[in-house]
C-alpha cells in the first residue's frame, strides 16, 4: 500500500461525506491565549506558536464547514444568559496595554439574528431564560481565536454569554439546550483557558499545580456523560482547583462546562495540551 493510500480526510475519519449536510458537529473548548498574543511580538518569540498552530488546524478536523458558530467566551457575563443579535456585530477590544496595531485587528464575520432567536427558544424550552442583545459586539475571546480558526470570517457568529452567578450546573444545562444545534450544522465553541490565575503565569510553582488540575479535568472530560457532568458540577473540589481558577474568577473555565453540556452523549477527549508560561493549557473536544 502506498503512503497516499493511508491518508484519510477529516470527513472520512468521522465517517461522513464532505457534502453530507446531516453531519453532526463536534463541540470544542479552545484556549484563546493572552489578549491579542497571536498577532504581536512576544518574549520568547515562540511562546504561542503551538497554540496558534492548533487553532489554525481546527477547521480541518470538522466533518464539514459549519454553517454558523455559537461561541461562548469567558469575557461576557450577564445576570442571565444572553446572545448577540446584531447582523453586523462590532468588535470589542477588551484588553489593555497592548501595541496600537492590536486595536486595529478586524474580523468582519456576520451575525445571524435568526440563530440568536433560535437559541433563546431552545433555552426557554429547557426552562432557562435568555435574551437577545441587539447591540453587543464580539469580544476578544471571540475574534482572536476565530481569526486563526476561520480566517476568512465568512461563517456567521453568534456569541453566547455566561451567567454572572457562575453556577456550574446552570451552565451545563444551558449547553444541553444548545446541543440540538449540532445537528443543524452549527459549531458550538467554548473559548476560555483551562488555567487562568494571573498570578500563576510565568511562576514555576504553578507548573505542578496546573498539571494536577489538568489531569483531573482530562479525566472528567473523558468520562461517560453522567460522571463527566457530576465531576464538572463539583469542579471547585478538584485538586488545586482554586489555584487554577481563583474564587470569583472561574469565568475562563465555564465555557468548558457549556461545551460539555452541548457535548452530552458524545465522547470527550483532550485534543491539545502544552506548558505555556509555566502552566499547563489544554483544549477539549466532544464528538
Amino acid at each position: 500500500m502506498s503512503t497516499m493510500d493511508t491518508i484519510t480526510t477529516p470527513q472520512q475519519a468521522h465517517g461522513t461525506a464532505a457534502n453530507d449536510s446531516s453531519a453532526r458537529m463536534p463541540v470544542l473548548f479552545v484556549p484563546h491565549g493572552a489578549g491579542p498574543c497571536f498577532f504581536m511580538d512576544w518574549n520568547p518569540a515562540d511562546t504561542w506558536d503551538r497554540m496558534a498552530a492548533f487553532l489554525k488546524g481546527v477547521a480541518g478536523t470538522l466533518p464539514e464547514a459549519p454553517r454558523a458558530i455559537v461561541l461562548v467566551s469567558g469575557h461576557w457575563l450577564e445576570p442571565g444568559f444572553s446572545v448577540t443579535g446584531s447582523a453586523r456585530p462590532p468588535l470589542i477590544y477588551d484588553y489593555s496595554g497592548f501595541p496600537a496595531h492590536t486595536y486595529e485587528l478586524t474580523y468582519p464575520a456576520p451575525g445571524e439574528p435568526a440563530l440568536a432567536d433560535r437559541i433563546v427558544q431552545l433555552l426557554g424550552e429547557a426552562g432557562a431564560q435568555a435574551r437577545v442583545d441587539p447591540q453587543r459586539g464580539h469580544d476578544h475571546g471571540v475574534f482572536i481565536p476565530l481569526k486563526l480558526m476561520f480566517p476568512k470570517a465568512e461563517v456567521p457568529v453568534v456569541q453566547f454569554s455566561l451567567r454572572r452567578d457562575m453556577d456550574p450546573a446552570a451552565h451545563i444545562e444551558a449547553g444541553r439546550a444548545l446541543a440540538a444545534l449540532r445537528d443543524e450544522g452549527v459549531l458550538v465553541v467554548g473559548s476560555g483557558m483551562s488555567f487562568h490565575n494571573m498570578r500563576g503565569y510565568g511562576d514555576p510553582r504553578y507548573t505542578p499545580v496546573s498539571a494536577k488540575f489538568d489531569a483531573w479535568l482530562t479525566e472528567a472530560v473523558e468520562s461517560e456523560t453522567p460522571r463527566r457532568e457530576a465531576m464538572l458540577r463539583e469542579w471547585a473540589s478538584a485538586p488545586h482547583a482554586r489555584d487554577n481558577h481563583p474564587p470569583g474568577g472561574e469565568e475562563h473555565l465555564l465555557p468548558l462546562l457549556v461545551a460539555a453540556g452541548a457535548g452530552a452523549g458524545s465522547e470527550g477527549r483532550k485534543v491539545y495540551s502544552e506548558e505555556v508560561m509555566k502552566t499547563t493549557l489544554s483544549a477539549f473536544r466532544f464528538g
